[in-house]
């Protein structure tokens, strides 16, 4: 277990990708604080390749990084099937009640912005069919 810590940590310490939180109420806060938007992806990781795709192609993109780490706040609300990938019982509550709020039909992936109040801005059902600089182009003009 410990060792398993120490991976985890050393990941989010090494800056490589853009940090996703899995709870929406801490992303509020600081969406509040800091006066930004935040971005929520409803994702199967293990399961979905349009998902897998988005993640990949857009999301972990150096330009999606880029703009996301000086403009948005990004939760991820993950729904992995296999059993290797299953998350903790509070992780998997917190990503029920979100999915209760903003994805009632169980779209993935489903990415919503929403202001720092949790406003729906903008959403984007199923992969959004344009490169990570369109992508962020689309963001950036709602963000103004």
């Amino acid at each position: 277990m410990k060792l398993l810590t120490f991976f985890i940590a050393m990941f989010f310490m090494t800056g490589n990708g853009s940090t996703w939180s899995g709870d929406f109420n801490a992303a509020q806060k600081e969406a509040s604080q800091e006066h930004k938007l935040i971005m929520i992806n409803f994702s199967g990781s293990d399961w979905c390749g349009p998902c897998i795709r988005l993640r990949k192609e857009i999301l972990e993109s150096s330009t999606f990084e880029s703009y996301a780490s000086d403009h948005l706040i990004l939760v991820r609300a993950d729904f992995p099937r296999q059993k290797k990938n299953q998350l903790s019982k509070e992780q998997i509550k917190l990503n029920e009640a979100l999915a209760d709020k903003y994805n009632p039909d169980g779209k993935f992936p489903y990415t919503l912005l929403v202001d720092e109040n949790g406003k729906v801005l903008k959403d984007w059902d199923g992969f959004p069919n344009e490169t990570p600089g369109q992508f962020v182009s689309q963001v950036s003009a709602i963000a103004k």
